[in-house]
């Protein structure tokens, strides 16, 4: 249980920790020839990482606690 939890944090802080690079290399490819569709597809990229970083954050605790029987 306590490593399931551990886990999850480490997910979440090197999720968070790189979450302003991911959105530097999505304006530096914006920046390039990108456009119409593809521009907007593209700066979408920061939003569904953090979704990512989230629901992976929350699945982990979630495991954890059934796993301590308080869910």
């Amino acid at each position: 249980m306590l490593g399931n939890l551990i886990g999850g944090f480490i997910v979440i802080i090197v999720g968070v920790s790189l979450l302003p690079t991911v959105a530097n290399q999505v304006v530096a490819a914006q920046s390039g020839n990108v456009t119409g569709a593809a521009s907007t597809v593209l700066g979408l990229v920061p939003l569904f990482f953090a979704l990512g970083i989230m629901s992976a954050g929350v699945a982990i605790t979630i495991g954890g606690l059934r796993n301590a029987g308080i869910m």
